[in-house]
């Protein structure tokens, strides 16, 4: 009887250990805030998700969406595209970031599952155990994540919030050692909402040159910059440095579902010749990116007016204002004016409340009183901080600062 229970029994089955040291530092902060105890009476306004298009008010242009609907009808989109990406379509993105100073081709781009995707190939190509990259801090969770799944480093530098989040250049210079691969840089930034100007990315690239090393620029957020500053390309910036730019179509045309990303490969010497041909090699793995999409893409660059871009922005600037205007009045918190994207990193003022200990502390406290969801800035490595994601229509900004106003004043620590 013993031996027949044997043989029904099952060996536990082991989990790869790569699968095992892959986490998102989103998912450990959020999953530990408990939304059964949220105020019941009060609708939930999330502030948290990096979408825009959660609350309806920000959406895709006619254009965009009929040129996805003239392809799907066509049956003309419907096979497997070569895996790096459809050659029209490539040559569209080429086109889109071409400068007199920085020439692209079809050849010079990647097409990606989403942006997420071309960052995940562009540490896979340069990265392994062992090795390390340079990543900001507070920064996007996923560079983490990516390089945990790999094996490898990723060294965070620190950003300057009383400097606009531009980069603390020593802490970056003494991170560099003979195992680093790479500079990952984020501009304009999530979560800071920073956009370098020309003097600063000149910087960077000065460190990137004399330690040898390529950039990986994050430029998902290209264009969504707020009037005073402007959105610079790194890559058009240097004749040297090697660039792999990742961007894509879904916060600029407002459709992150869409899942399509892009690599620009910036390389005047050669020196990454290697690089391409793994990054072809990777793209094999999933057999391309989204062929209605791509098949769509010249088109969506084509016919999409940038007078619709601007009316985009125009509202997003908006709300940016708005955001931190009602922040700065709030007792206990210090936003720090964004410059771009959709994003706001507000500072809290511990030692002013009674009962708050940390962001996280505020996070869940804010959601259990108020229905009001903000990410812990733990989330992206920022103690005490946390982010808002401003792309709400203004009645519900309205609604969610009244509350977390309100909120503030409760809690604070009265003067004895």
């Amino acid at each position: 009887m013993e031996n027949e229970k044997k043989k029904d029994t099952f060996p536990r089955i082991q989990a790869s250990a790569s699968s095992l040291r892959t986490s998102n530092p989103i998912r450990e902060v959020v999953d530990r805030i408990d939304t059964s105890q949220m105020n019941k009476n009060k609708p939930m306004i999330p502030l948290s998700i990096g979408d825009p298009t959660v609350f309806g008010n920000l959406n895709a242009c006619e254009e965009a969406i009929q040129a996805v609907v003239e392809v799907t009808k066509s049956c003309q989109a419907n096979g497997y595209p070569k895996a790096v990406g459809m050659v029209e379509a490539r040559s569209a993105v080429a086109q889109e970031f071409s400068t007199c100073h920085c020439p692209l081709t079809a050849a010079d781009v990647i097409l990606t599952s989403g942006c997420s995707h071309a960052l995940q190939l562009c540490l896979e190509v340069l990265l392994e155990p062992g090795k390390n990259v340079l990543i900001p801090n507070p920064g996007f969770p996923l560079y983490k994540t990516i390089c945990d799944y790999i094996g490898a480093e990723a060294r965070s530098y620190a950003l300057l919030p009383e400097k606009e989040w531009q980069i603390d250049l020593e802490h970056l210079r003494s991170l560099i050692d003979s195992n680093t691969k790479a500079i990952l840089i984020n501009n304009p930034s999530n979560p800071c909402g920073a956009v370098y100007p020309e003097s600063h990315l000149k910087e960077i690239l000065e460190i990137a040159q004399v330690a040898k090393l390529p950039i990986i620029a994050d430029e998902i957020y290209h264009q969504i910059v707020f009037p005073g500053n402007e959105s610079i390309p790194i890559a058009s910036l240097s004749q040297v440095v090697p660039v792999l730019s990742v961007g894509g179509l879904a916060k600029r045309f407002l459709v992150p579902g869409w899942r399509l990303g892009w690599i620009i490969i910036h390389d005047r010497h050669n020196a990454l010749a290697q690089v391409r041909e793994g990054l072809e090699r990777l793209s094999t793995l999933i057999m391309g990116a989204n062929s209605l999409v791509q098949a769509a893409l010249p088109n969506i660059m084509k016919n999409v007016s940038n007078s619709w871009h601007l009316s985009v922005l125009r509202s997003l600037h908006m709300q940016a204002n708005y955001s931190y205007e009602r922040l700065s009045h709030m007792v206990g918190l210090e936003p720090v004016m964004p410059q771009g994207s959709m994003y706001i990193m507000v500072g809290i003022q511990v030692t002013k409340f009674v009962d708050i200990e940390s962001d996280i502390d505020f996070s869940q406290k804010l959601l259990n009183e108020e229905s009001v969801f903000v990410l812990p800035g733990q989330c992206f490595g920022a103690k005490n901080y946390f982010r808002i994601v401003f792309c709400a229509p203004m009645d519900k900004l309205a609604e969610a600062y009244n509350r977390m106003s309100e909120f503030c004043t409760r809690h604070v620590r009265t003067v004895q």
